[in-house]
């Protein structure tokens, strides 16, 4: 739909565009120690990002936007220039000064605002309804048919979805999580807790509560960030940030983060959007983690023994499954 800055509707007709992928990719890579969003991942030098386009592009995907921070479309041109045959890939900016008319960056802040905010930073290349994913996890095929699928068929200005994953299938060995973790009643989302230090333990996981530890059961559904949305949530995205900012910015200006999850667990307290879950058993493989590097490099060789992946991934085009 085309919209105003206000975020006035003036016409559903966007709806009939085909879904554009959002891709986070602007996150400074702290604990990982280095721009992994362009790391190998396996020998041929394919990064997840081009496992994640690939997939979208089977899915039927043909427009990607990645969402980066200035100063890196050297390394992330350099690298697209030979894959993602078929795949548009444009480029948006999550810069810091992107902010609301009267605010400022707070002196010595140097963390990127969030995920909310990165999404927001691509409002300008969407024109319809798109997906959003992370730039470090990989989500597997089903995951990309199952929202691309959502998106062509079901997603309106009230109506979103988002691939939830079983909690046992998304930890690392290598150190804690964070992850939205749900509250569900059958594949409706009925709210989401964005919790941090998650680790493994048996039969789940945990996070400490304060004084205690709190137990995950297995099959706990969480998100990873993969959602889809009509071209309205951008509009939610951009009308909330102001009243964030002015809540967050005296308590933690430094570090304060505007959460997607956070945008939707609101919406859904005001009852103005419906979350439909889309559940998946695949694993997830990510890259929190230097350490999590060889298990990730391990997981992807063997779905390419199982033909699961081709050796090279853009051999020519591949079409939609």
């Amino acid at each position: 739909m085309k919209t105003d800055r206000n975020g006035a509707i003036e016409s559903w007709n966007c709806m009939r565009n085909k879904p554009v992928l959002v891709v986070m990719a602007a996150g400074l890579g702290s604990r990982y120690g280095g721009l992994k969003q362009v790391a190998p991942v396996d020998d041929v030098g394919h990064t997840i990002i081009d496992y994640s386009i690939y997939d979208a592009y089977r899915a039927g995907f043909r427009d990607v936007i990645c969402v980066i921070k200035p100063g890196v479309e050297k390394e992330f041109g350099e690298h697209f220039k030979d894959f993602s045959l078929g795949v548009n890939i444009r480029y948006a900016y999550q810069v810091m000064d992107n902010l609301p008319t009267g605010f400022s960056v707070p002196l010595d802040r140097q963390k990127p605002w969030g995920t909310a905010h990165a999404v927001l930073s691509a409002k300008d290349h969407v024109n319809g309804p798109f997906a959003v994913i992370n730039a470090d996890d990989f989500y597997g095929y089903d995951a990309f048919r199952m929202i691309y699928n959502f998106l062509e068929n079901e997603a309106s200005a009230t109506r979103h979805a988002m691939v939830g994953y079983r909690i046992e299938n998304t930890l690392t060995e290598s150190g804690s999580v964070a992850r939205g973790v749900c509250n569900t009643n059958g594949n409706r989302l009925l709210g989401i807790q964005e919790i941090t230090e998650i680790k493994p333990a048996q039969g789940g996981a945990i996070y400490s509560n304060g004084s205690e530890s709190v137990h995950l059961p297995d099959g706990t559904m969480v998100s990873m960030n993969m959602w889809g949305f009509g071209y309205e949530m951008l509009n939610e995205i951009e009308n909330r940030f102001e009243s964030f900012l002015i809540n967050s910015l005296t308590n933690n200006p430094l570090k304060c983060e505007y959460f997607l999850p956070s945008v939707v667990s609101e919406l859904l307290e005001e009852k103005k959007s419906v979350i439909e879950i889309l559940p998946t058993t695949d694993k997830w493989h990510g890259v929190t983690y230097a350490d999590d590097m060889p298990g990730v490099r391990f997981a992807i060789e063997q779905m390419k023994q199982s033909k699961i992946y081709p050796n090279r991934l853009w051999e020519g085009k591949h079409d939609s499954e």
